[in-house]
């Protein structure tokens, strides 16, 4: 019987080639017999299993000899065995990551919207920054502006990250990354996303800072993203490929 072919990583570990899977579980749990023998006898020291949906009938061939799950996507489910006791294993992605603006006009109003799933009648709208989550390979800069446009129709420019806020147990049990970046708005026209949001207004700053239904905290969010200059972007060619990467510093000291 032959050793499913593979590739490896560089920390010990061997990864077969998920389109090399015998769709027969039968034969597929010879190969991996086999395989399993050979690597441990090369010193391999985990075996990262990537099984497409189409091929979810070799998941309980991997687990009866000792596979675990360890991430998913729509497509695929990875299992991995320690071939070597103790064999360090890194854990799949802990965190989400979002992002809000904070869009101020020439008459120094901000924009906000009021979402629908916490608009109660009863009580006065709360009203928060314009933001989401990030889609995966987004750049951060990119994802706020096409939220901020999403929720509320304005268009806006990327100008600098003015802080974030981390929280652990969020949605699954996963930690959150909230990013809050300042946007120089160029449209005044504002249209809602209906199927989110309720209201979006431009409300006076001061309006906003004395509101009794906003936190303390985005009080000083939108302060600070008025009186300082944040972090800026910085350009990415420089260090890495600007597709991958993106960088932000403090703006230099004259």
């Amino acid at each position: 019987m032959t050793v499913l072919s593979a590739t490896e990583n560089p920390f010990g570990g061997v990864i077969p080639v998920p389109d090399g899977l015998n769709p027969d579980p039968q034969i597929f749990a010879q190969e991996l017999e086999t395989s399993l023998h050979a690597w441990r006898e090369h010193g391999y020291r985990v075996v990262w299993l990537e099984v497409s949906l189409e091929l979810a009938v070799l998941i309980p061939v991997a687990t009866a000899v000792g596979f675990c799950f360890h991430h998913s996507s729509e497509q695929y489910l990875m299992l991995t065995l320690q071939l070597e006791k103790d064999a360090f294993v890194p854990a799949y992605a802990s965190h989400y990551i979002g992002a809000g603006g904070v869009a101020i006009n020439d008459r120094d109003e901000l924009l906000v919207v009021s979402e629908r799933y916490h608009r109660d009648d009863s009580r006065p709208p709360r009203y928060k920054l314009p933001g989401g989550a990030l889609h995966e390979g987004e750049h951060l800069a990119e994802a706020v502006v096409r939220e901020v446009h999403e929720e509320t129709g304005i268009e806006t420019v990327f100008e600098s990250l003015v802080c974030f806020r981390h929280w652990h147990g969020y949605r699954y049990g996963k930690s959150d990354i909230y990013f809050v970046c300042r946007l120089r708005p160029l449209t005044e026209q504002i249209t809602i996303q209906e199927e989110e949001i309720a209201e979006s207004r431009w409300m006076p700053v001061q309006d906003y800072l004395d509101a009794e239904h906003v936190s303390d905290f985005n009080k000083r969010i939108v302060l600070a993203a008025r009186q300082s200059t944040g972090i800026m972007p910085i350009p990415a060619g420089d260090y890495g490929d600007p597709e991958r990467f993106e960088f932000f510093l403090p703006p230099e000291q004259a």
